[in-house]
């Protein structure tokens, strides 16, 4: 017992000595875990890049009218994804403890929260659809095609919210191949629905923009009824009931709010920060508007590995604290760094070479909306090595390591201090061209990572944080 406990201490001591750590399983596991959440965003990010187009090509107009939906209903992910990072944070500590049992009450109380927001979000867009969307442009003929496009797609905001607070409680556990099987199910089932009801192909009517809404509504219905059948009946390590569900902790409630209301916080002013930079390039016009769907919907697709990265550290940083890994965790955490810096360059010079190939893609627009796409892409391109960067340490290494306000107040002094005035100064005081404004809009991605390297490797690991009734974690 003994000589186990001084063999213990030595890879101990070598792995808090060495600047990179040389624990090969971490890696592995990282890397798998980063390539399947990644696989999962790319094939996600694929049917909106297959609603993009196919409405592209069906008219300029419809794909601004949902463009402006689709605002809205990032503002609802934001919100339902926060939900879902709460339970990662807190579970991925019980996962590293071997305990399964407070798995179960936390995904619980994350579906009850996450539940709620979508119901308030429904109930606005349902009752008022028309409003809403005239906040974000004054274009009433992109107006009329998002109404019928929203008064379909609200419904299933519900379907969403079940999916990704189920798919969060599996990753949290490192099973995150489900969610590429419902990522590439719903790929092909809204590829397929989308063609026959846009454009009326098999004997269907041309739907257009409401055949895109039920092919959407078609996709969700089957992506939840997919996790479901796993969660409840397939899945080994959680074995979630419904009746779990019915059942909330008061004791884990209040652990969650003081965990996930920051990542809500944070979430939700991310989703109205992105709906305000929606409704400055709206406000200059519907070829702003489409180059920003276009270039948003392509940035997604090439920053998949970005955020499948971030959301990998989440659970593997959570997991080293509940493992009681803190006193040796400075060469994961400058691991992880490097490896970020790696899949940001990577990534941004895909999307650099790679703008031109896909916007050919895009058969109707005018030359003004390519144009300005192309330079949208751009911009993004640059960004999204600081993008990499500094999301993957705030949102994987700071937030898994239990500190949840500092993103919260990152978010709202770089969003509501610098980036939110700084574009509408551009856009409607300077009246300065299009591409300036979005180069206001996207310069926290870089301005973000000083913070966010001083913070992770400066401040002594005050970011690893005791939040829940767990052991206690000691410092770095």
């Amino acid at each position: 017992m003994d000589e186990k406990e001084n063999e213990r201490t030595k890879n101990n001591m070598k792995t808090k000595t060495a600047f990179f750590t040389r624990d090969r399983d971490f890696y592995r596991r990282y890397i798998l875990l980063t390539l399947t959440i990644a696989a999962q965003n790319v094939i996600t990010q694929g049917v909106n890049l297959a609603d993009s187009v196919m409405l592209g090509a069906y008219s300029e107009v419809a794909l601004s009218g949902v463009a402006l939906v689709n605002q809205i209903q990032f503002l609802l992910q934001m919100l339902v994804i926060g939900a879902g990072e709460g339970i990662v944070v807190l579970a991925a500590r019980s996962w590293g403890r071997g305990e399964v049992a407070p798995i179960r009450r936390i995904s619980a109380v994350g579906m009850m929260i996450g539940m709620a927001m979508t119901t308030v979000m429904w109930a606005i867009v349902f009752i008022a659809p028309h409003g809403v969307l005239r906040l974000l442009t004054p274009e009433e003929h992109v107006i009329a095609q998002g109404v019928i496009y929203l008064r379909i797609v609200c419904f299933t905001y519900f379907f969403f919210a079940v999916t990704q607070i189920l798919l969060a409680s599996m990753r949290s556990v490192e099973t995150a191949r489900i969610g590429l099987v419902v990522s590439v199910t719903a790929l092909f089932v809204n590829i397929f629905f989308n063609y026959i009801l846009i454009f009326g192909k098999l004997g269907m009517p041309a739907l257009g923009v409401r055949g895109a809404a039920i092919a959407t509504f078609i996709s969700r219905v089957i992506e939840t009824g997919i996790v479901l059948v796993y969660v409840l009946f397939v899945d080994r390590k959680v074995r979630l009931k419904i009746r779990d569900f019915f059942s909330i902790d008061r004791s884990v409630l209040r652990d969650f709010y003081r965990v996930s209301l920051p990542v809500i916080g944070s979430g939700g002013m991310w989703g109205i920060a992105q709906t305000a930079q929606t409704a400055i390039l709206g406000h200059l016009g519907q070829t702003a508007i489409a180059a920003n769907s276009i270039a948003a919907t392509v940035f997604a697709i090439f920053s998949v590995a970005c955020y499948g990265s971030a959301n990998a550290t989440a659970v593997l940083v959570g997991k080293l604290v509940g493992e009681g890994k803190a006193p040796v965790i400075r060469p994961y955490i400058r691991s992880l760094q490097a490896m970020f810096c790696v899949i940001g360059v990577s990534s941004g010079a895909l999307l650099f070479f790679g703008k031109n190939l896909v916007l050919t893609f895009y058969s109707s627009l005018t030359p003004e909306t390519y144009t300005l796409s192309k330079a949208f892409l751009t911009v993004l391109a640059i960004t999204l090595v600081g993008t990499s960067y500094q999301v993957a340490c705030t949102t994987g290494i700071i937030r898994g390591g239990g500190d949840t306000k500092f993103v919260l107040i990152l978010d709202a002094v770089f969003m509501w201090l610098i980036v939110i005035p700084l574009a509408a100064l551009a856009a409607f005081f300077f009246r300065l061209d299009p591409v300036i404004v979005f180069v206001c809009l996207k310069c926290d991605q870089i301005l973000k990572c000083a913070v966010a390297f001083i913070r992770v490797n400066c401040c002594n690991y005050r970011w690893i944080k005791k939040i829940d009734r767990g052991t206690e974690v000691e410092s770095a």
